[in-house]
């Protein structure tokens, strides 16, 4: 076999050279004899690992990269479907934006100057009050109900009048949460503080509510005044923080800050209760009074009132006789006087 294995390798024999030796019974070609396979079939080698200096910076560079950003948050948010045909999104998170898409015919309501952005296909007009069936006084009648809940004394409204679907951005006006109501879900009705609504669907009416008793109207941090939305589509509102969403079963009773109630439904009892002593009155920073919700309903609580907010900055002003602070120290007050911040 040696020999012929040399063969082989000379070039003197090949697979198809017959052969013959003892056990066969007739001439083979050398590639059907086992003890050549290996000759005519050989086993590639494996390639040898890559050297070490090699792997280690790329698995260094690939686990020091950072990571791309995903997306951006606007794409993050996803489109809401509303059975009233119009889809929305709130996109954001301390300065939200709310993005409502239209059919053809569909109107959105807003307050003047809350508009982000728009299509090319959005018509803007400019109506006064949201009663648009009435004559001229009930017209005004109505503007001048919105104008005493803060609201503005005409609503801007915006239709989609292409036969593609167009699309329409409402931006809240300070820090905080933008709040999508489903008003046919909530019985129709929402009662919430002044100032707080955004934009509607074409229908919504925006009315004066008074507060039923004299203590919750003096104490009860919204005065007598609130808003009420009525319809059968979905609204906006907007609040300052965070906003966080409770039901109130029957009876059940939540004591409130009085800036921090943002909406509540109308089977909601809404009334003022005492702190509890004179001390705590005084001295517990949260006032006189609270505002008692009574169930059953849900309400809504926003966690930083923009009057507080507002009251904080007005009073670290220099120009109301607050101080800047620079870096919390000693040389931060020494700069505030020789720039001029302190007398």
């Amino acid at each position: 076999f040696e020999a012929i294995k040399n063969m082989i390798s000379a070039g003197n024999a090949s697979a198809a050279t017959l052969g013959f030796t003892k056990g066969m019974t007739q001439w083979t070609p050398l590639s059907a004899i086992p003890e050549f396979d290996a000759v005519f079939n050989p086993v590639p080698e494996p390639p040898p690992p890559p050297p070490s200096s090699v792997v280690m910076p790329a698995v260094i560079a690939a686990s020091s990269a950072p990571a791309a950003p995903s997306s951006t948050p606007e794409a993050e948010a996803t489109l809401i479907n509303t059975s009233y045909g119009m889809q929305y999104k709130v996109v954001g998170h301390e300065m939200q934006f709310v993005e409502i898409v239209l059919d053809m015919g569909q109107t959105i309501i807003a307050e003047a100057g809350s508009m982000m952005f728009m299509s090319q296909g959005i018509n803007m007009d400019t109506q006064l009050g949201t009663n648009t069936s009435g004559g001229l006084m009930d017209k005004l009648f109505d503007a001048g109900k919105r104008v005493l809940t803060g609201a503005t004394l005409f609503l801007t409204t915006y239709s989609s009048s292409s036969g593609s679907r167009e699309t329409v951005a409402f931006a809240a006006p300070y820090p905080g949460k933008i709040v999508p109501l489903d008003l046919t879900v909530l019985g129709g009705s929402i009662i919430c503080e002044k100032h707080s609504f955004l934009c509607a669907a074409r229908g919504t009416t925006i009315n004066i509510e008074f507060t039923r008793r004299i203590g919750a109207g003096f104490f009860g941090g919204e005065g007598f005044i609130l808003q009420r939305l009525t319809g059968s589509s979905m609204a906006f509102i907007h609040a300052s923080g965070t906003v966080v969403e409770r039901t109130l079963r029957p009876g059940e009773v939540l004591r409130v800050d009085t800036g921090c109630l943002v909406a509540f439904q109308p089977s909601v009892s809404y009334d003022i209760q005492f702190v509890g002593n004179i001390k705590t009155a005084l001295f517990g920073g949260e006032g006189l009074f609270f505002v008692a919700l009574t169930g059953p309903g849900k309400v809504w609580l926003q966690s930083l009132p923009f009057s507080r907010l507002a009251d904080r900055i007005i009073a670290a002003s220099p120009r109301a006789g607050g101080t800047r602070q620079e870096s919390g120290s000693i040389l931060g007050n020494i700069g505030n006087i020789i720039g001029g911040d302190q007398s």
